[in-house]
């Protein structure tokens, strides 16, 4: 980059740095979302929910369908 377009473009060093910042939260949260060790915990939690009668077998299936999509 030169030094006149350094000069001209300065004042959007900031706007750059909260794109950088957005877009690295963006890649973490897709990890997570995609993580089989978080999902398979979201799984266990479903069993655990639907055992205790927190969930109902169609509110249970429904979980768990999704989080096996994601799997995929």
């Amino acid at each position: 980059m030169g030094l006149l377009t350094g000069l001209v473009t300065w004042p959007l060093a900031p706007v750059r740095g909260v794109v950088a910042i957005a877009r690295l939260i963006g890649e973490e949260a897709e990890r997570q979302y995609h993580d089989p060790v978080a999902i398979r915990a979201a799984l266990e939690q479903v069993d655990a929910d639907r055992a205790a009668g927190l969930l109902s077998e169609e509110e249970a299936a429904a979980m768990e369908d999704e989080l096996i999509g994601r799997l995929l």
